[in-house]
């Protein structure tokens, strides 16, 4: 289980930090001095769990989970810590799992976080299950229905080359034209997946279908398309490289 911790105060992410440490269920965990650097790490990868504090400079716990509703998939199950009990009903409000006040005791938070492994072995079950069923479904129809100026639009996936960010906006390009979402890449890439879309960049999602090469150019790999295109792979997910292909052949094991 992955781990967020975000507190600006030093001696709390170091408090939390050490109790997660002592977990042989945390396989990894990073910390983040506010709101801002949270949504960073967040848009960065993964996280199972956060640990949030409610005031913070600039941008407030609460502030946060509002934010990364909006432009994170999936959002960590939350736990506040915090040392303000009136926001409590605000946190549950927002879906917390839970509220621990400071300073708190290090079994309560091994508590919080035995309920967090258990309601994340769950969802991660039922995400499989709706990948499963999604997959089912993609074979029996196989169209991609977009809502454009008051119309809704079926495209044919074989057709979409990118998707890629544009402000507030998503921009489908196809092998002829294009249309414009208004959409977050992350949902964008949740619904695009088990077509065969492959995240490159925070901004840019292609389709591997009509990915032709991937070259490694003045030190950073590039993803060149079948219509020429080019588009730079963010260190973030060149893991997702992976995905292009269903078989590797020639390559070293690492």
């Amino acid at each position: 289980m992955r781990v967020l911790i975000v507190d600006d105060e030093a001696l709390s992410r170091t408090a939390l930090a050490a109790v997660l440490s002592k977990r042989d269920d945390i396989t990894e965990y990073q910390s983040a001095k506010d709101a801002a650097q949270a949504l960073e790490e967040l848009q960065r990868r993964v996280y199972d769990v956060m640990l949030l504090d409610i005031q913070m400079p600039e941008m407030s716990g609460l502030e946060l989970i509002e934010r990364a509703s909006k432009q994170i998939r999936p959002v960590p199950a939350v736990i506040f810590v915090t040392a303000y009990e009136q926001h409590a009903l605000a946190a549950f409000e927002r879906r917390a799992l839970d509220y621990i006040l400071k300073p708190f005791n290090p079994d309560r938070v091994n508590e919080a976080l035995d309920i967090a492994i258990k309601r994340s072995a769950q969802e991660r079950a039922e995400h499989l299950l709706e990948m499963l069923t999604t997959a089912s479904l993609v074979k029996q129809r196989g169209k991609i229905a977009i809502k454009v100026n008051g119309r809704i639009l079926f495209l044919d996936p074989t057709e979409l080359l990118t998707a890629e960010a544009n402000g507030n906006y998503v921009l489908l390009q196809k092998v002829s034209g294009s249309h414009l979402l208004r959409e977050t890449i992350s949902i964008v890439e949740e619904k695009l997946a088990p077509y065969g879309f492959v995240r490159i960049h925070r901004s840019v999602l292609v389709n591997a279908a009509f990915v032709e090469s991937v070259e490694l150019a003045r030190g950073e790999h590039v993803v060149r398309m079948k219509n020429g295109n080019e588009y730079a792979v963010a260190r973030t997910y060149k893991g997702n490289l992976r995905n292009l292909a269903r078989a590797w052949i020639g390559f070293s094991a690492t």
